[in-house]
């Protein structure tokens, strides 16, 4: 692995599974301190303290912003500064314009949206600093639509949509702050695996077993939001990466 991450701090939320693992691990391989920030508490002391040293947890309902001032209040504690902030925790819950719940529709606007939206609040002050980069996790729904999955689609287009915002507000206050956004496609974590019918296995339908599979692994998505989080990534700000094997280019 190559040091690009050497001397920064990275908070991850949604850190102790799924896509926020892969980054976490990552991150720390490439000689960052990271955060994991997450609900589940068990998991999260886990997979901190398998990574060692450069990673700590914190317990963090993305929802509250009492909360996300204990999480910032954490950092600059420990660390005195933040480079990088991955908003990557989220939910997924099925339902059609007309299959979909009010309770449903506000819990995955809630935890997916409004909890970016938070992320974002508390940390520009400690990214302020020295500059740093916000990546947001979105998703090609957000790009174009999932039927049954309304609620997930409108929750991750008003990401994209504040990732663009947020891009041109930081720009313009010259804050050398980043904030893009990474849209997968299907992903092989825990939380979409419960998508699938019982008895199908997603690892069927990934890109290694045929190009033309819609899902990748969460390595697959790190490695972008790694990037976008790295000096590497210091001229890019306000896009929308897809990590989707070319789905959303193809009309089938």
């Amino acid at each position: 692995m190559s040091a690009r991450m050497q001397g920064k701090v990275a908070l991850v939320t949604g850190g102790a599974s799924g896509v926020g693992r892969a980054v976490a691990t990552q991150m720390v391989r490439e000689g960052a301190r990271v955060v994991v920030a997450d609900i589940d508490r068990e998991a999260g002391e886990a997979l901190a303290d398998a990574l060692g040293e450069a990673a700590s947890f914190v317990a963090l309902d993305v929802a509250s912003p009492e909360d996300w001032r204990a999480a910032m209040a954490e950092v600059e504690a420990r660390h005195g500064r933040l480079d990088a902030l991955i908003n990557n925790a989220g939910i997924l819950l099925p339902g059609s314009i007309e299959e979909a719940s009010l309770e449903d529709w506000r819990r995955t606007m809630t935890v997916n949206a409004d909890g970016a939206f938070l992320g974002c609040q508390a940390a520009l002050p400690l990214l302020a600093r020295q500059g740093g980069a916000i990546v947001n996790l979105s998703s090609v729904a957000a790009l174009g639509g999932i039927d049954d999955y309304l609620a997930y689609s409108a929750s991750k287009g008003a990401i994209a949509a504040m990732t663009r915002t947020i891009a041109a507000h930081c720009r313009r206050r010259k804050t050398r702050i980043r904030c893009n956004s990474v849209h997968p496609d299907g992903v092989l974590t825990p939380m979409s695996a419960r998508a699938y019918p019982p008895g199908v296995d997603p690892a069927d339908f990934t890109i290694d077993r045929d190009p033309m599979h819609r899902v990748c692994l969460p390595e697959d998505v790190a490695a972008a939001i790694v990037f976008l989080a790295s000096d590497e990534a210091r001229a890019i700000n306000g896009i929308e990466l897809r990590v989707d094997s070319g789905q959303t280019v193809m009309s089938l």
